[in-house]
């Protein structure tokens, strides 16, 4: 067995691609170790790229999460769209997901015809099998195999962690030969005043419901850390003044539940106490003006 002091190390920067709610930040999560990159079960959760560092015996893998490319027609979910396919322009090599148990065509004629646009070497991870009837799987390979060349076609369950090792020998093959590009223990780019705001503004998603997840933006105003305690104090901005009610609930109720799910999950990444303080905040139409959006990170 060739000792590992002799073989070739590879790294890179891997895209995750697809269309909204195909499982790319839970691949994300899975690979990782780690909570880094919010999930729900709403599409668009992801308006950020994301970066998750995956150590190996012989590589380093750099995966960047990116949001759900679909095609979009409001002014922020242009910008999200933009940011994902900027990514794809500057990686070694594309990871595609798709959801086995539904079909957003138009989304991913849209990204089939980017990928194309690329001549970036593609992999494509069909997600989702454990939804789905085993019979089904294999056509939709034929099918996926027909669209585009691709290095190869991986079934997968992120969640469940199904073929995961699999998918990422697959992806370690189209890596360059190269150093580490991030420090041995490096996790994510993302600071943790960043990651709190989005584990914030995941809570929303989870559990708001209508047009209040889509029209909710998180700011961290301050992430101090004081002896064992984080203090952190965020606000969320809504577009509307009716939504403020909805996000605040009956006696704070809604407010109370979003900070708590917030707080623990802030807490197991920082392995420390953590007082969370939450603001409500309308800001009229933000997702709709350039200058707010830009304020926002967008």
């Amino acid at each position: 067995m060739e000792n590992i002091e002799n073989q070739i190390f590879r790294s890179g920067f891997i895209a995750i691609v697809g269309a909204p709610n195909a499982g790319k930040s839970t691949l994300l999560n899975r690979v990782t170790g780690e909570k880094i990159s919010i999930t729900s079960n709403k599409p668009q959760t992801t308006r950020d790229r994301i970066l998750g560092v995956v150590e190996r015996e012989t590589s380093q893998i750099v995966f960047v999460d990116t949001p759900g490319i679909h095609n979009a027609k409001s002014i922020l979910n242009r910008k999200i769209v933009d940011q994902a396919l900027s990514a794809v322009q500057d990686v070694d090599a594309i990871l595609l997901m798709v959801d086995v148990s539904s079909k957003d065509i138009e989304s991913e004629q849209l990204i089939i015809q980017q990928l194309k646009n690329s001549q970036k070497s593609v992999v494509l991870a069909i997600n989702k099998i454990d939804l789905v009837a085993p019979e089904i799987v294999l056509p939709r390979i034929k099918e996926s195999a027909a669209l585009h060349d691709f290095k190869s076609i991986v079934p997968i369950s992120a969640k469940n962690g199904i073929q995961i090792e699999e998918l990422i020998k697959e992806i370690e093959a189209l890596l360059p030969e190269g150093q580490r590009l991030f420090p041995k223990d490096t996790l994510t780019d993302m600071s943790e005043k960043f990651i709190a705001g989005e584990m914030i503004r995941e809570k929303i998603f989870r559990l708001t419901g209508m047009e209040i997840p889509y029209s909710s933006a998180v700011t961290v105003d301050s992430f101090k850390v004081e002896k064992k305690l984080i203090v952190i104090h965020a606000s969320i901005h809504l577009d509307k003044d009716s939504q403020k009610g909805i996000v605040i609930g009956k006696g704070g109720q809604m407010l109370k539940k979003i900070g708590e799910n917030a707080r623990k999950d802030i807490e197991r990444m920082t392995g420390s106490k953590v007082l969370l303080k939450l603001l409500v905040k309308v800001t009229k139409n933000w997702s709709h003006n350039q200058n707010m959006l830009k304020e926002f990170g967008y």
